[in-house]
């Protein structure tokens, strides 16, 4: 093969055609020679080494191009959403108390771990001992006027029968003449009062057993505020900041002594788009998903839970869905108030195509890849992806398992180059990890 030379004139022909010339001929030998200087850099532009289709990694002049090689493997992919949440107690309860007295002594340290039922506080007892032997007392007294009342009936109930009976006999003996008309009215007067009396007494006693209930519940309600002065706490929990200090007064359901937070378990709160809500709906029919978090501390190991509420309504400014995860916080990681990376898992998708994500590039037509054939050479080939799941990529459509693709080194080839996995080989060494950035813009 004969390489196609450009037609160049040297200053020396030139200025022999032109010689015998004056100053005509002088001037187009000086032209002459520019062109030929032209000539002559084009000619080594285009050289070996200098031609741009050598950097490109053809097989010709340049040689194989240097990559970084992987294989299209075949795995099952979490499906997974991504959001940071807020760590909110199980159950907050603010203890305040429910008399008013002198605060005396506080059973506890501030932060310390109690458990339900504990005694945390105590208020000056005296007024309230005093309270419910006063209502202790008066319930004696309802006791005794009951018992009266009842005695009181018995003795007239006696007296009544004795009465009816004195009047039937008067009224048979004024029927056969023996005593006068009057004597028998009398006596039956007389009855009819003494039956008076005994409705009287059964109505005193209704009044004292009412009496006695309601003292009965006057030292029961005494005994209740005697109870009060010792404050136990209604929940197993970690305590607070003590608002109150001992010695002071505390005024009933008005003043807050400290609060108590129940850590184990604990809510994660957090919020994801709304256009995911079918999916989490449809999952959720059968068992509960599946939710991890990852405190913002030293510590980057996930605590595991389950999604257990999903809010009644999309948060219309944000179009996003409250979403609410319980944890068992066997350890204490998390605390209320902080934030956690948080990670719902929808489903697992099975036997998925994936890739690193560093092989897929964005070109004018969409995305592709890079597939080394068994000849060294390359095939961009076009691909459709789905879910991202950490640092690879879900292929749909265009590869298969066991293929190789080249996930570093893109911006060196074409379609039809050869390469090389020996990054050595090749002058600049790895310098074709390069190409990655600008390969996906």
């Amino acid at each position: 093969m004969f390489r196609h030379r450009p037609l160049c004139l040297s200053a020396f022909r030139c200025s022999a055609i032109f010689g015998h010339l004056p100053a005509f001929g002088f001037h187009l030998c000086v032209i002459a020679s520019l062109v030929a200087a032209g000539c002559n850099g084009s000619t080594s532009a285009a050289g070996p080494g200098g031609g741009s289709r050598a950097g490109r990694g053809r097989g010709g002049d340049g040689g194989p191009a240097p990559v970084v090689t992987a294989k299209v493997v075949e795995k099952d992919v979490p499906l997974d959403l991504a959001a940071i949440g807020n760590v909110e107690a199980y159950t907050t309860i603010s203890v305040r108390s429910q008399i008013t007295g002198q605060l005396q002594e506080a059973l506890f340290r501030e932060g310390d771990v109690v458990k339900k039922g504990e005694q945390l506080f105590t208020i000056d007892r005296r007024p309230f001992e005093a309270a419910l032997l006063m209502a202790e007392a008066n319930l004696t007294r309802d006791k005794a006027l009951l018992a009266q009342a009842e005695a009181q009936l018995a003795r007239d109930a006696s007296n009544a029968e004795y009465q009816q009976l004195t009047s039937e006999r008067q009224a048979q003996l004024q029927q056969r003449g023996i005593i006068s008309k009057d004597q028998a009215e009398q006596s039956r007067s007389q009855a009819d009062a003494t039956r008076a009396v005994v409705n009287a007494d059964k109505a005193n006693i209704e009044s004292a057993k009412a009496q006695l209930a309601a003292q009965e519940a006057a030292v029961d309600n005494a005994r209740v505020q005697l109870g009060y002065t010792v404050i136990r706490s209604p929940i197993d929990g970690r305590t607070g900041n003590l608002a109150v200090k001992v010695g002071n007064l505390v005024t009933a359901n008005n003043t807050e002594l400290m609060t108590i937070a129940q850590l184990q378990p604990v809510y994660v709160t957090f919020t994801v788009p709304a256009m995911h809500l079918p999916t989490i709906k449809r999952h959720m029919t059968g068992d509960p998903l599946h939710v991890t978090a990852v405190p913002q501390d030293a510590d980057a190991t996930p605590a595991t839970g389950r999604l257990t509420f999903v809010d009644n309504a999309v948060e219309m400014t944000t179009d996003t869905i409250r979403l609410k995860a319980t944890f068992d916080n066997a350890d204490r990681r998390l605390w209320p108030g902080q934030f956690a990376r948080v990670t719902l898992r929808l489903a697992t998708l099975p036997h998925a195509t994936v890739v690193p994500s560093q092989a897929v590039q964005t070109g004018q037509d969409g995305q592709y890849v890079f597939v080394v054939k068994q000849d060294s050479t390359v095939e961009q080939r076009p691909v459709t992806t789905a879910q991202r799941a950490d640092q690879d990529i879900v292929v749909e459509k265009g590869l298969k398992s066991g293929e190789t693709v080249v996930t570093e080194g893109q911006l060196r080839l074409e379609p039809g180059s050869r390469v090389t996995t020996d990054l050595n080989a090749a002058p600049g060494g790895r310098g074709g990890r390069g190409g990655r950035g600008r390969g996906r813009g």
